[in-house]
């Protein structure tokens, strides 16, 4: 039977909380009673300490109580809207500007006593609030919700202001305040002296001590974290010691050479993880390991040597990537990389016979009679690896005997693809997994993301690589990107000029790929070949183009996020990011990695029509643009870019396309945690959290002792679905 808790607030009998409330507040993630009384505030006012206006100091942050004197909106020149709130003490007077804001206005009346919170600066001669100042009207009420004491601020949306939210809050605590439970164990909670989680709950709201809402917040932040390891661990656990897999022990005679077959000298990196995959997969346990590493590390070198040790035990392997450019380069590359270990050129339709070694490709794009023989390549046996993407997981598809499934740039996929792909494996066996990624991982986030995993790093780059430059340029400044493209041109060499959106847009004022295609050859290089892809285009169209550039028949390349992943074209020397300011760090480092892997010193522009407005999402773009002319290093910017953008959702429940409909490239969502988030702010409560959790189930595997029922449903009910089914079985 489902906790009280778990009421929707339309049904809750939460005075004033009707049903379009409801639905406003779903917007913020709030739909239960209980997700009501874990919304987190974002800051408090202390209306028990207040100052005088006379009082104040410049720069002096501080809380003032008063009654608005007048409300005054206007607009100025350029159509700018200002609407300023005058407010008085007796002792003087303070200004609330608002910018571009007109709605405001309807808030505030003569007369009506106010509480101001924030950052008093003077300006021509008054006292005003600068930044984001908090204003809300006192009423007096019997509860004393909302005066004489440490108020909550949190999040608003349209229609519901904090004020609203609080007396919400106020009433749930006291109707549902005492059914909330703890979660965790009795015996962990003595240990640590840790708050009750009723007690934590209350004070996150309405603190009683000056330190108790930060005390409060960091027991339920240590919560959550150690609910989420306990998953992780009890999904760890049962893929090491529950789950059957298959022995590989064979294989190391031909990965030997097929590394000695290489035109080039594998690095010692790639030989470590070749190691230690190999290692993993003569258990007869399914391997569950993490490869990371930079663009152009190699990780396609060590999974063709992983599906070598599958092969050589009599196994197949499922090679599933994200698009179809990338599953058609690595069924390339892959091709290319076996030629000399086979003896012979291959076969028209793919297949390599010389070590009984067949590759094929299985996408949208592989129809008819070429798809129909492909599915009884795999089914028989003779298709050694069958490279894809989600063609590999459709009803229809089978193996005969799948020993290892390698997912490439993991993070596109959603959990239950994932889950269905190693469904592929045979009835009583379960396929070793390699999930590999080019999008470095902070500590933290290998932590909870990926800390059931072995993780491997390549953390050493193939000899020769160029190291790319990079520059932040403006709107005036696109035509010295301009030359450099015609320059290196000139020289033989091909560019990239890549738009965040496929087509114009009404509601976003962004580079349009197909716009730009048609201006770039018409206008700035009517003399150069000029060629288009974007994920519209169908599967044969993308591949003439992809063709087209891998002969040097394009030199230059009009281009969405599609190129993100998968696009290996050496001759490639120069990037032009448009909008640039628009991506998030992880993918502008893929994006720029598409060039430099020749021998030819390769630049990236990064343009940018920011102004130096100071808003928080103008600041860190500009922080984002800084750090990529910085360096190039993937792990720096990973951290960064969790630092600047937060961890989003740990834990997809769908595939992550690079456009969405209207071809903005996709970015970090909603947390999936409330209390612990941003995690670089807890990495040492992380850490703890995960050693405790790991200790504990180590004890009690599958959470089935009396004393961690209530940990168990928790892990169920926050992180069950997300941790691929994790008590399923």
């Amino acid at each position: 039977m489902s906790s009280p808790l778990d009421l929707p607030l339309s049904k809750a009998g939460i005075a004033g909380l009707q049903a379009a409330v409801a639905s406003k507040l779903a917007k913020k993630g709030v739909h239960t009673v209980r997700d009501l009384l874990e919304y987190v505030p974002r800051d408090y006012i202390d209306l028990s300490k207040t100052k005088r206006i006379v009082d104040l100091k410049i720069g002096e942050q501080a809380t003032v109580l008063g009654k608005i004197h007048k409300v005054d909106g206007r607009y100025l020149r350029g159509r700018k809207h200002m609407l300023s709130v005058k407010i008085g003490d007796g002792t003087g007077y303070i200004e609330v500007v608002f910018w571009n804001q007109p709605f405001r206005a309807k808030n505030y009346a003569t007369g009506m006593e106010v509480a101001v919170a924030g950052r008093f600066e003077r300006r021509a001669g008054r006292f005003q609030v600068s930044g984001n100042p908090f204003i809300e009207a006192i009423r007096g009420d019997d509860e004393g919700v909302h005066t004489g004491r440490r108020i909550p601020i949190h999040p608003a949306t349209e229609g519901v202001t904090t004020m609203m939210i609080r007396r919400y809050v106020h009433s749930a605590l006291g109707k549902y305040g005492r059914l909330i439970e703890e979660p965790l164990p009795p015996a962990l909670v003595k240990r640590l002296k840790l708050m009750p989680r009723s007690d934590a709950i209350a004070e996150m709201h309405f603190p009683t001590a000056s330190d108790s809402s930060s005390r409060a917040k960091r027991r339920l932040a240590f919560e959550e974290l150690f609910v989420l390891e306990a998953g992780l661990a009890v999904r760890k656990h049962r893929f090491e010691r529950e789950v059957r897999g298959l022995s590989h022990p064979g294989g190391a005679d031909l990965v030997e050479r097929f590394l000695r077959s290489l035109p080039f000298r594998p690095t010692a990196a790639q030989r470590r993880a070749i190691e230690e995959i190999a290692s993993d997969m003569a258990e007869p346990r399914p391997m569950h390991r993490l490869l990371q590493g930079e663009v152009g590390s190699g990780k396609t070198v060590v999974a063709v040597a992983a599906a070598l040790v599958a092969a050589g035990s009599g196994s197949q392997t499922a090679f599933m990537a994200p698009t179809e450019v990338l599953a058609e380069q690595h069924f390339l590359t892959v091709r290319r990389l076996l030629e000399p270990l086979a003896g012979a050129a291959p076969a028209e339709d793919g297949r390599l016979f010389g070590e009984g070694f067949g590759v094929e490709l299985l996408t949208s794009a592989v129809t008819g009679k070429a798809r129909q023989r492909t599915l009884e390549e795999a089914a028989g046996g003779r298709a050694t690896m069958l490279i894809g993407t989600h063609a590999l997981i459709q009803e229809g598809v089978e193996f005969k005997r799948l020993g290892l499934a390698v997912v490439d740039e993991q993070h596109r996929f959603g959990v239950h693809q994932r889950i269905a792909l190693r469904a592929k494996g045979s009835d009583d066996a379960e396929p070793d997994l390699l999930i590999m990624t080019a999008t470095p991982i902070p500590r933290t986030l290998a932590m909870t993301l990926y800390g059931d995993l072995d993780v491997g790093v390549l953390d050493e780059m193939p000899s020769g690589r160029i190291k790319v430059r990079t520059h932040v340029l403006g709107p005036a400044e696109r035509d010295q990107a301009y030359e450099r493209i015609r320059e290196e041109a000139v020289a033989g060499r091909q560019a990239f000029i890549v738009c965040p959106l496929v087509s114009d847009s009404e509601t976003l004022e962004a580079k349009a790929a197909t716009t730009e295609y048609e201006r770039i050859a018409k206008d700035v290089f009517p003399d150069l070949r000029v060629g288009l892809i974007h994920g519209r285009l169908r599967s044969a169209q993308k591949e003439r183009v992809m063709q087209a550039l891998r002969d040097g028949e394009i030199d230059v390349l009009v281009a969405t996020t599609v190129i993100e992943v998968g696009v290996d074209i050496p001759n490639a020397s120069i990037m032009v990011v448009e909008d640039a300011d628009r991506f998030g760090l992880s993918q502008l480092h893929q994006l720029r990695g598409r060039i430099g892997r020749g021998e030819h010193p390769s630049t990236c522009f990064l343009l940018t029509s920011l102004d130096q407005a100071d808003t928080e999402q103008r600041r860190a773009a500009r922080e984002r643009l800084a750090a990529m002319a910085a360096t190039t290093d993937g792990f720096v910017l990973a951290e960064k870019d969790l630092e600047i953008r937060g961890e989003g959702q740990l834990f997809g429940r769908g595939a992550v396309t690079a456009e969405d409909g209207t071809g903005a490239p996709a970015q970090a969502g909603q947390s999936d945690l409330r209390f612990a988030s941003p995690l670089v702010r807890n990495v040492e409560l992380l850490a703890a959290a995960r050693r405790e959790a790991f200790a504990l189930v180590e004890d009690d595997p599958r959470l089935t002792d009396p004393a961690h029922g209530l940990l168990r449903e928790e892990v169920r009910r926050r992180f069950g679905e997300r941790l691929d089914w994790l008590f399923a079985g």
